[in-house]
């Protein structure tokens, strides 16, 4: 397990004990298994006769590391302010006052998902071109 992968295992997070699934090396619930079981007394189990060990299996969680960014303060200054208020009367109405501007000042890393719809609105706000978030980040995708 990576350095950073193994610092950032969540709290509770499921992990699956099986070593002999095919997936189990891109897999992050059984990366994640030797972490846990090293660091905590309790340990959620992913209950194996529920997995197929095969390209089907429903727990499966990819490893690579997925693109997140952080805070949008930039894109203020590349607005008109109709189009900002507009643009933040639509991401209010999504995540709520306060998470909105934790994303906005970067405190919360956003997933591709979030991303999108950062970018829809930019685009319902009457935004034309292209801006781009404050920074960018990989990080395991543990839930999203």
């Amino acid at each position: 397990m990576p350095k950073k992968l193994s610092n950032e295992v969540p709290k509770e997070y499921p992990v699956c004990s099986l070593s002999n699934c095919i997936l189990s090396k891109e897999c992050l619930h059984h990366i994640a298994y030797n972490e846990v079981v090293k660091r905590d007394t309790y340990i959620r189990l992913i209950n194996p006769d529920k997995c197929s060990k095969n390209k089907e299996c429903k727990f499966f969680r990819s490893s690579k590391p997925v693109v997140y960014a952080r805070g949008f303060m930039n894109m203020k200054k590349n607005m008109y302010p109709d189009q900002y208020h507009k643009f933040m009367y639509i991401l209010v109405g999504k995540f709520g006052k306060n998470p909105f501007y934790e994303r906005r000042k970067g405190e919360y890393a956003m997933p591709p998902q979030e991303q999108k719809t950062v970018i829809e609105a930019l685009q319902q706000a009457g935004v034309d071109r292209e801006l781009k978030f404050d920074r960018y980040e990989e990080n395991a995708n543990w839930y999203d």
